[in-house]
C-alpha cells in the first residue's frame, strides 16, 4: 500500500468514526448523487434557519467550506472539503446564490453546489397584469420588495434597443409576461432588465412593423387593451380588428379596461375594488382621465397593462372584419356586430338579465 493510499484510508476511517462518513464509505461511486433517500443526520440546531450563501467563481473548496461553517450551514468545514475530494467534484463546484437550512448534512450541500442547484425561484408573470401586480408577485416570491421594483421602473436606466423607439416615460406594457428564474433578493434593476431583455428577444426582434400605421408604443398600448378584453385566444385578432376599425372611423374605443385603469389611479378604489373594478358605474364611464376611452377619442397615452406576444401580434396582424362592436356573452366569448342596431340586439340577447 502506497503512502498516498494509506493516507486516504486513514482519513476516511477517522471521519467514519466521527459519524460524518459512516454511511458514505459504503456507497458506490455511481450512487453518490443518486435520487435515493439519503441517511438522516441530526441538525446542528433544533430550529434550522434558512441562510443564503454566495459561491464565487473559482472559489476553492476550503474557502467555500469555511463560509458554510461560519454561517452555521454545516458543522465542519474540513468535512466539506474532504467530501468534495472524495466525490471528485473539485472542478464542478458552481458559482451562484444558494439557500440552505442550518445543520444540513454536508454531503447534501456538496451535491447541490456540484449540481448548481442555486436558490432560484420560478416566477410566472401572467399576461395582462399591471406593473403593480407584477411587483406584488415578485414580492410574494421573495425575489424583490414591491416598492423597490416599482422604484426601479425608470426608463432612462436601461439600454435595450427597442426603448429608443418608445416615447412613453414609464415601462408599463414592456414587462414581458413569461416564466422566469430569479434568485432570492435580486437587485431590482436586474429584475427589470430581465423583463426588458425578454421583451427585446421575444417581441421587438420578431415584430414586423413594416407597412403598419402604428408605432411600437401604439401597438403595445392597443395590445394591452386587447389582452384585457379577450378571454379566448382565438378572439384576440377579432377584437383587435374592432378597435382598429373604430380608430380608422374616428369612433371612441369605449373599452372598459381603460376606464378600470383610470379608476385605479385612486388608491381608495384599489383598496375597495382592486386594480380592475369588475362593475363599472355610469359615473366611472364619465371619469375625466386621459385613459378613459369613453370620454376621449383615440388611444390612451400608454399601455394599461403588460400584454403577451399573441396580443401584440393580433394588433399587427388583425382579423379582416368590418366589426365595430362587441359584447360579452357571459361564457368568455363575445358577440360581434357591424352596425349599432345589430349590436343593440346582441346586448339585449346576452346582457338583458345582468
Amino acid at each position: 500500500m502506497t503512502r498516498r493510499v494509506a493516507g486516504i484510508v486513514v482519513t476516511a476511517i477517522a471521519l467514519a468514526l466521527t459519524g460524518g462518513l459512516a454511511w458514505f464509505v459504503t456507497q458506490t461511486p455511481g450512487s453518490v448523487f443518486s435520487n435515493e433517500p439519503e441517511p438522516t443526520i441530526a441538525a446542528a440546531t433544533p430550529q434550522p434557519q434558512t441562510v443564503l450563501v454566495t459561491v464565487k467563481q473559482g472559489e476553492s473548496p476550503k474557502a467555500i467550506g469555511d463560509a458554510l461553517a461560519k454561517l452555521g450551514i454545516i458543522r465542519s468545514a474540513r468535512l466539506f472539503e474532504v467530501l468534495v475530494g472524495v466525490t471528485g467534484v473539485q472542478n464542478a463546484l458552481q458559482a451562484g446564490d444558494y439557500e440552505f437550512d442550518t445543520g444540513l448534512p454536508a454531503i447534501e450541500v456538496v451535491r447541490r453546489i456540484a449540481q448548481g442547484k442555486t436558490a432560484s425561484r420560478e416566477v410566472l408573470i401572467p399576461e395582462g397584469r399591471r406593473v403593480e401586480e407584477v411587483a406584488a408577485i415578485l414580492d410574494r416570491s421573495g425575489v424583490v420588495k414591491k416598492q423597490d421594483f416599482l422604484d426601479a421602473l425608470v426608463k432612462s436606466r436601461y439600454s435595450e434597443p427597442f426603448l429608443a423607439q418608445t416615447k412613453t416615460t414609464d415601462l408599463e406594457g414592456f414587462i414581458f409576461p413569461a416564466t422566469y428564474q430569479f434568485t432570492r433578493n435580486e437587485k431590482p434593476q436586474d429584475v427589470v432588465n430581465a423583463f426588458l431583455q425578454a421583451f427585446q428577444v421575444n417581441v421587438a426582434d420578431k415584430l414586423q412593423l413594416e407597412g403598419q400605421n402604428l408605432t411600437l408604443d401604439q401597438v403595445v398600448t392597443l395590445a394591452s387593451i386587447v389582452e384585457r378584453e379577450a378571454q379566448l385566444p382565438a378572439e384576440r385578432p377579432i377584437i383587435a380588428s374592432v378597435f382598429l376599425n373604430r380608430l380608422r372611423a374616428g369612433i371612441p374605443l369605449q373599452a372598459d379596461p381603460t376606464v378600470q385603469f383610470a379608476v385605479a389611479q385612486d388608491p381608495a378604489s384599489v383598496a375597495t375594488y382592486g386594480y380592475w373594478k369588475a362593475s363599472l358605474t355610469v359615473d366611472d364611464l364619465k371619469l375625466k382621465s386621459p385613459y378613459n376611452t369613453y370620454v376621449n377619442p383615440g388611444l390612451p397615452p400608454g399601455p394599461i397593462a403588460n400584454p403577451g406576444f399573441d396580443a401584440i401580434q393580433a394588433v399587427v396582424r388583425p382579423a379582416q372584419t368590418n366589426y365595430l362592436f362587441f359584447v360579452a356573452k357571459g361564457d368568455g366569448s363575445h358577440a360581434f356586430a357591424e352596425t349599432l342596431a345589430e349590436h343593440l340586439r346582441n346586448v339585449q340577447k346576452y346582457q338583458s338579465g345582468q
